[in-house]
């Protein structure tokens, strides 16, 4: 969204790590609140406002950790109207942007694994008032060592429900003077080779055609050693956007991704990023400290070895996905209020 160059930073709480008392101490002052910790934290804190989702990777205030121990806070301004919260499943989905409010902020947490994440992911971009509407969140996920044992899930404060086949959204009314500006950061940019096309569209691909011609995709990217800890990355009309690399089974010929590949799109095997940490905190605007809201990729935290480390100002849980209306992998996405 663009906002006027008289614009100024709206007031918000910063995100920041804290201990179960301090957590509860803040949903008990009714701050509307979003989350992220391991479930096992998020189910001792006390009914109130606020919206979670399960993952123990953060940027915290003192760099990149991994802890059970502590949550991620993030207050969100009730500045005109009281937030809303509402849970959207396959059903509903497709309503996400239309019941988001006529002049505000929406912000989706999604249960990595699940049917609506897949369905997020698949038809998110053709949903009605997206893009009209800005929406922001991430996937909920787990520890990595608790993959295929443990399912992610998202946390109601109001109800203390918890759901791993849901999605929760929390609505975010704003005064007219008041415009939300969404902004990402990507340090991938696609790389000079092969250009690939996918037959069909789908979290996992058998085939590919490389340069117009039909290939086994996990034979090609062994040939030719292909570090799958770099993304695929396609121009969506000057927007570059990624697609990582889940895992590769040679042996049944089956790549799997963490979002979809697009039958109509074309993508290029990204260039190699050699200082991420200092790259991030570079590619981010002078005025991205007054960002009120922020999250980033687990891909990242892992692969450009995070831990410790500060990306710039901003800080958030490191997530299975990232949204800036669509999904996302490896981005970083922050929000600013800004009053005219």
């Amino acid at each position: 969204m663009t906002i006027p160059p008289s614009s100024s930073a709206v007031p918000v709480g910063s995100g920041i790590l804290m201990n179960l008392e301090q957590a509860t101490q803040a949903i008990r002052s009714g701050a509307f609140l979003c989350l992220a910790a391991d479930e096992a934290l998020l189910r001792q804190l006390p009914r109130g406002n606020w919206i979670a989702g399960s993952i123990p990777y953060f940027m915290g205030q003192d760099g990149g950790e991994t802890t059970r121990e502590k949550l991620f806070v993030s207050e969100l301004p009730a500045l005109d109207a009281t937030p809303t919260l509402r849970w959207y499943g396959e059903h509903n989905l497709e309503r996400v942007a239309l019941e988001a409010p006529a002049h505000g902020l929406s912000v989706l947490i999604v249960p990595a694994f699940s049917g609506v994440h897949s369905l997020y992911a698949r038809q998110a971009p053709s949903y009605e008032d997206m893009y009209l509407k800005p929406l922001v969140g991430w996937i909920a996920g787990v520890h990595l060592d608790d993959l295929g044992r443990t399912a992610p899930v998202v946390g109601n404060g109001q109800t203390l429900e918890f759901r791993s086949d849901q999605a929760l959204a929390l609505h975010l009314p704003l005064p007219e003077n008041v415009y939300p500006r969404i902004d990402i950061v990507n340090l991938f940019q696609p790389g000079s080779g092969d250009t690939i096309r996918f037959p069909s569209t789908g979290f996992s691909a058998r085939e590919a055609y490389v340069n117009g011609q039909l290939r086994d995709f996990a034979q090609y990217l062994g040939e030719r050693a292909v570090d799958t800890r770099l993304p695929l990355v396609a121009d969506y009309s000057g927007a570059l956007v990624n697609v990582s690399f889940k895992g590769v089974d040679a042996a049944h010929g089956q790549v799997d991704f963490y979002a979809p590949v697009f039958d109509d799109v074309e993508y290029r095997l990204a260039q190699p990023v050699p200082d991420a940490a200092r790259a991030f905190g570079q590619g981010l605007p002078a005025d991205a400290r007054a960002a009120g809201w922020s999250c980033n990729c687990i891909l990242n935290y892992l692969h450009a070895n995070l831990q410790g480390q500060r990306t710039g100002p901003l800080t958030g849980p490191m997530t299975f996905g990232e949204i800036a209306y669509q999904l996302l992998n490896q981005t970083l996405v922050y929000v600013s209020l800004e009053a005219v």
